[in-house]
């Protein structure tokens, strides 16, 4: 008599596995469906304002969907045996065969990653030997300034807004022109220009290369390099810094930290390794900032200032050298509460005079600090969470005014503007005005202040924030985690994919005035403008354009 019972409880689980799936199918679909929808919001709510959230679900949503009914149809369906088997089999050696082709493509680098982990086909790495086609410089060309100069990080200001020049609203009766596109090995480093000369960091093969480029013409001039090599599952490969030029030297920081100093021809002054100095392995430095650094040398006087790093809970946060020698002048730790010094994180120093005290400001990995120029004095220290392996702080600290201090940040983070005042001793009291963690949350980019509000890349949407109050004025048009620079009182934006926008500075409302095609694949790289020529670039080609 305990047969039919048996079979009957088999049954019954049968029935219920059955009904597990099926339901697991609907709840799996309408959950991608809904996380979608919500991510295709100007505002999501928190997490789903961060794409990488929303995709990351919709993903395993639709695999707990597609499981859910594999599962159902081999195991729990009235089909025959032979072909519920037989599509047990074939699927599983499908998925193990895609699953094992991803890899290896991600292992080779030929599948990478956007902002948004969104998957995608990279550009053949350009491996080719830096061909000088040009005769050498007879004199240094970089010594000599023009009004038109870029030579550094985010333009002369290292505030991602320059005046002029003054250019036409309307690309439609008006394009820009194309004057050279050409390959340029990996990274995402910029340029920088100085008379009519660019120069950049590129990753060729096994070799870091600095080169120097005509704006006008493309055409290579001169090209240093040293053996390194940076690559990071996510990050991709090459240098991330874009070098700076001041009075007709040349100063890099490579993506394994080796700082070095050129003369305006090409030829190696003086060189750092960080690394070496602070007696930490490759893998260990790899751990502690994952993606490589990418801090532009910032020119203090006679010194040239860069975040340090190094063992965890005795990293330098800042390390100047004299410019002209390369010999350390000194050297500062961010001490926490906790005793130990705060890592570095991926934004560059830059340089202010705020509460009546000139300071470098910098954005280290769980603060940001600001620093006496002369001895690296630490002025004052403001929490702003972070994890240099994980959720990075990459955009700049901007001063505003003669007293405040914006932060921006992706990952949740967003927004807060600090206030300075003179306090006991050297040390600056810092105020918190107001904190908006729903706004500018720029993930990989820095935001363009201008008449009162702040404009930027808010996890790809372009976005514009009041000042006074941290409100939002209005959040669109979708970019994707690419750049800006501001104009006057326009707004150039190189999107994620590498189409070339202009926005108008309008703080009523979002007006897009032209779109032309510049680049192909992903577009991490800042831009650069000398004159009406912009240089862009990303980790597969370069371009030229004039603008009207």
């Amino acid at each position: 008599m305990s047969t039919p019972v048996t079979a009957s409880t088999d049954a019954v689980t049968a029935r219920s596995s059955g009904w597990f799936a099926l339901v697991m199918l609907v709840v799996s679909l309408n959950v991608a469906a809904v996380v979608a929808f919500i991510g295709r919001l100007d505002d999501p709510p928190r997490p789903f304002n961060d794409p990488a959230v929303c995709n990351l679900t919709v993903f395993f949503s639709c695999c707990g969907a597609a499981f859910s009914a594999w599962f159902w149809f081999c195991f729990r369906s009235r089909f025959s045996r032979r072909l519920r088997l037989g599509v047990a089999g074939v699927t599983s050696l499908i998925v193990v065969a895609a699953v094992s082709t991803t890899v290896a493509m991600f292992a080779q680098g030929a599948l990478v990653f956007s902002g948004s982990l969104v998957p995608r086909l990279a550009a053949r790495e350009h491996e080719a030997a830096l061909v000088v086609t040009t005769p050498p410089m007879e004199q240094n060309k970089l010594g000599i300034t023009t009004a038109e100069d870029f030579p550094q990080f985010l333009g002369p200001d290292r505030n991602a807004w320059i005046r002029g020049p003054k250019l036409a609203r309307d690309w439609d009766a008006n394009p820009p022109r194309l004057l050279w596109k050409q390959p340029i090995g990996a990274g995402w480093s910029a340029f920088s220009a100085v008379n009519g000369f660019a120069v950049t960091l590129e990753q060729r093969g096994s070799e870091e290369w600095i080169a120097c480029y005509e704006v006008e013409t493309g055409k290579p001039v001169w090209g240093q390099s040293i053996p390194s090599r940076h690559e990071t599952a996510l990050g991709g490969i090459g240098p991330r810094s874009t070098p700076t030029i001041a009075d007709g030297h040349v100063y890099s920081l490579g993506a394994n930290g080796v700082l070095q100093c050129l003369s305006g021809d090409g030829q190696l002054l003086w060189s750092d390794d960080l690394r070496k100095r602070y007696s930490i392995s490759a893998s260990e430095d790899e751990q502690n900032v994952m993606f490589g650094r990418p801090a532009s040398p910032l020119i203090v006087d006679s010194l040239v200032v860069v975040p340090g790093g190094g063992h965890p809970g005795k990293g330098k946060n800042l390390i100047a050298f004299d410019r002209a020698t390369g010999l350390l002048v000194w050297e500062c730790e961010n001490t926490l509460p906790s005793g130990e010094a705060d890592q570095i994180a991926y934004a560059s120093p830059s340089l202010a005079t705020l509460a009546g005290r000139r300071q470098i400001l910098i954005v280290n990995e769980t603060t940001c600090t600001a620093h006496d120029p002369a001895t690296g004095e630490r002025l004052w220290s403001h929490p702003w969470p972070g994890k240099s392996n994980g959720s990075a702080s990459a955009s700049q600290a901007v001063a505003i005014g003669d007293k405040q201090v914006l932060l921006t940040k992706g990952y949740g983070g967003g927004a807060e503007l600090l206030e300075l005042s003179s306090g006991n001793g050297s040390e600056l009291t810092v105020t918190s005005v107001w904190k908006n963690p729903r706004v500018l949350q720029t993930k990989f980019s820095n935001v363009v202040v201008h008449d009162g509000h702040a404009f930027g890349l808010s996890e790809g949407i372009l976005e514009c924030v009041d000042l006074e109050d941290g409100s939002r004025r209005w959040k669109k048009g979708r970019f994707g985690h690419g750049q800006i620079l501001g104009v006057g009182d326009l707004l150039l934006v190189l999107s994620e994919d590498g189409d070339l926008h202009l926005v108008a500075l309008n703080h009523d409302k979002f007006v897009e005035l032209g779109k032309a095609g510049a680049l192909s694949g992903k577009t991490w790289n800042n831009l650069c403008l000398y004159g009406h020529k912009l240089l862009v670039r990303n980790a597969a080609e370069a371009a030229c354009f004039e603008l009207p």
